[in-house]
């Protein structure tokens, strides 16, 4: 167990639909990071920019953004997590890969599927909430319009560490800027949230504002809008113990069940 997890997300531009100018970009931006980082957060679709253009850049699991994740986990030995195009059996997923330093992995598949931008009519959306083990931190991986429904992240598993990866556009951060606030405090977890900066291919604009939330709702990243930005963080594992043991707010959640 690991009292401590320091973590760096990668803020940046993404080229559309070019998973191999993309690698090439997350690889320059590994090659700055210190020995000591233990996770690495990626945007949504971070190989090819929100598309629904699934059939043309869709990958198998053993493709080559997979197995570069892994490659890159293994020399760096810190663990990294994306969401990508994954083809399979029949159906285009929008699947979060979490790579292990040791060269496994473990995958989340993205309930909420934005029809807006008709991603529900391409993808298929995935059925089962993940909580994923690394250095003793429980962690809840979801993508980008899952953060719109706190039902899907409610922490009855008492996870440490709520994680969103998304490609979420300019005119709505007012939003997505207030749902990560709640989601750490109604949690009592860390909440982080992975965006990128841009225009993707559809010219839609996307401004960043990554961020890091604590237990109590405090941003403890600083805010750098429509920058490339590098950030580093060390999640304290008291923290969480600290504020729950002196406010208990988790005993007293309501029981449900998805359905």
């Amino acid at each position: 167990m690991q009292d401590q997890l320091k973590t760096a997300f990668i803020q940046t531009d993404l080229v559309w639909e070019d998973p191999k100018a993309n690698r090439k970009n997350f690889k320059a931006k590994f090659d700055l990071l210190p020995e000591d980082v233990d996770l690495v957060i990626l945007p949504e679709m971070f190989s090819t920019g929100f598309t629904m253009n699934a059939q043309a850049v869709a990958e198998s699991m053993n493709g080559k953004t997979v197995t570069w994740m892994l490659e890159k986990a293994q020399k760096h030995q810190f663990a990294i997590v994306g969401s990508l195009i994954i083809e399979e059996n029949g159906h285009y997923l929008n699947r979060l890969v979490f790579a292990f330093p040791d060269g496994t992995f473990n995958t989340y598949d993205k309930r909420h599927t934005f029809s807006l931008a008709g991603e529900d009519k391409v993808f298929t959306a995935g059925t089962k909430k993940v909580i994923i083990g690394y250095k003793g931190w429980k962690i809840c991986p979801q993508i980008c319009y899952d953060l719109r429904f706190p039902v899907w992240a409610r922490n009855v598993e008492d996870y440490d560490l709520l994680l969103y990866v998304a490609n979420w556009p300019k005119p709505r951060i007012a939003a997505w800027d207030a749902l990560l606030k709640a989601r750490a405090i109604e949690n009592m977890s860390y909440c982080i949230g992975v965006n990128r900066i841009g225009q993707d291919g559809k010219e839609n604009e996307y401004c960043g504002h990554s961020a890091i939330y604590d237990v109590l709702g405090n941003n403890i990243t600083p805010l750098r809008p429509n920058k490339e930005q590098i950030e580093m963080t060390v999640l304290e594992k008291k923290h969480i113990v600290y504020y729950r043991d002196k406010l208990k707010f988790l005993d007293d959640k309501d029981a449900f069940t998805i359905v």
